[in-house]
């Protein structure tokens, strides 16, 4: 594996002044079911005030998550899914671990 060279990075929010009309800060504690290959679930954060429409725009993970799929959306007002799918063509059991997202609404 190649070391990034030339890299660029900004901190700061002011680029993002005016996009969002609410943003939504998550941190929340799961512990999702073992799951054979093929297999899937959705589990659910309830985060008031967000509503369908809304962006999920990252999410972070605890533990390994290797050979799973993870997608979060906002599924209903007031609630943030999170779909596993195992492809790993192993059974996979996540600990129980921090999840943290970012919820956006765009203006």
């Amino acid at each position: 594996m190649a070391a990034a060279t030339a890299v660029t990075a900004r901190r700061g929010n002011d680029q993002f002044r005016g996009l969002f009309s609410d943003t939504w800060s998550v941190t929340a504690t799961l512990n999702a079911s073992s799951l054979v290959d093929g297999a899937g679930e959705t589990n659910t954060i309830t985060v008031p005030g967000v509503k369908l429409g809304d962006i999920v725009t990252n999410i972070s993970m605890g533990v390994d998550v290797s050979g799973l799929s993870i997608t979060p959306y906002v599924s209903a007002a007031d609630t943030v899914s999170i779909r596993f799918q195992n492809e790993s063509t192993a059974t996979v059991d996540l600990a129980s671990t921090t999840v943290r997202c970012v919820v956006v609404r765009l203006v």
